[in-house]
């Protein structure tokens, strides 16, 4: 068994209006850019977003954040980063001067594992400065797009949403296409129902287009939390299994690949990662390796793959319990690897400093490759 699928339903005319005022901070600059639980009420209050103290750790380079799950890298070295559970968007950067709060996306239902669930930035930023957002709402899942400030625009409606495995990764690939995974919201038979958007990897062009069936990529998906891309253009991504273990698949179009029947005899992941140290977040490629972040498992792995994709050797392990449960990573341009926690997630045990951004410069496997969340 392996783990992506795709099936899509535009919907720019449904009559979304967001719950709420969209939310612009001014202080700043605007960037300059190129290219499941609800959270505990026993928990420690996140304290204000700002970087890591004088004297502390060089790995953070912001603090105080909640549950920062979309990132995607700027131009200037910053980042964009999304906090799941509040819809804002900030900017942070890698000198760990304080976070830039720049708008909140409003409407989101943020019950379960919902909320703001990935980011991306649209092919055309210089001209457009447009933002893609994969959302939650009380109606469906979505994609939205907005400008910096701006009111965000369907793309892609009708994703079911549930209580859990709602999916979120969102990439643009190089094909100039918008890849979009899913979750089955639970209900494992939908993975492999080509009618239901569920369980699958989504692809569509910048307009939500085609919707339906057409839109199909690939299916058999439990819950799609990562996409990357590898130096040649292939697109990998991560799926949670319900009791393990988690894959790593190629992705190709029209596959299927198993979920939820483990027999099935689909296509099969390059990498399966087992309880406890599952609960895959997303994954990053660099040169000839990948790069694997674990929720449950607390650590990044690493894993060098030959020219048809196989992994060799085995895994490498970073950052075990360091800084607990691990979600998104993107590698920058210097080959550093951005990470965003994600323990105020009602899962993990937060700190103080929690939830928190991170740039690694290690592990050195390569530089320049692409990932999501």
């Amino acid at each position: 068994m392996s783990g992506l699928g795709i099936l899509a339903l535009a919907g720019c005319s449904d009559g979304y209006s967001p719950a709420g005022a969209w939310v612009v901070k001014p202080e700043g600059p605007p960037p300059v850019v190129a290219p499941p639980q609800d959270p505990s009420p026993n928990q420690p209050p996140p304290g204000e977003p700002g970087p890591d103290g004088e004297g502390g750790d060089s790995n953070v380079v912001a603090t105080g954040l909640s549950l920062p799950t979309g990132l995607v890298l700027l131009t200037d070295g910053s980042a964009l980063v999304g906090e799941r559970n509040t819809g804002r968007i900030l900017q942070v950067f890698p000198d760990a001067s304080p976070p830039v709060e720049l708008m909140v996306v409003p409407g989101l239902d943020v019950t379960g594992d919902g909320g703001l669930l990935g980011l991306a930035l649209s092919p055309t930023y210089d001209q457009d400065r447009l933002l893609y957002a994969y959302v939650t709402t009380p109606e469906d899942n979505r994609v939205v797009k907005f400008p910096i400030g701006g009111s965000p625009n369907p793309v892609f409606t009708g994703i079911p949403r549930g209580a859990t495995h709602n999916g979120g990764a969102l990439i643009f690939g190089v094909d100039g296409a918008l890849y979009v995974g899913t979750g089955d919201t639970g209900v494992a038979d939908l993975a492999e129902d080509e009618q239901n958007l569920a369980g699958k990897v989504l692809r569509m062009d910048i307009f939500g287009e085609p919707a339906g069936p057409e839109a199909i990529f690939t299916s058999g998906h439990s819950n799609v939390t990562g996409l990357c891309l590898g130096p040649d253009g292939q697109m990998f991504g991560t799926d949670v299994i319900e009791g393990g273990p988690d894959e790593v698949n190629v992705l190709v179009e029209d596959e299927e690949y198993g979920w939820p029947r483990a027999d099935s005899g689909a296509n099969d992941p390059i990498l399966e990662i087992d309880p406890p140290g599952d609960g895959l977040g997303g994954c990053a490629l660099a040169g000839g390796s990948i790069a694997l972040s674990a929720l449950d498992g607390q650590r990044i792995y690493v894993s060098q793959l030959d020219a048809q994709y196989a992994a060799l050797g085995e895994l490498q392990e970073f950052l075990t319990t360091t800084y607990g449960r691990l979600r998104t990573l993107v590698f920058d341009a210097e080959g550093a690897l951005w990470v965003t926690t994600s323990n105020r997630d009602g899962v993990g045990t937060p700190t103080e400093d929690d939830d928190r951004v991170l740039r690694i410069l290690a592990p050195p496997i390569g530089g320049g490759g692409g990932g999501t969340s």
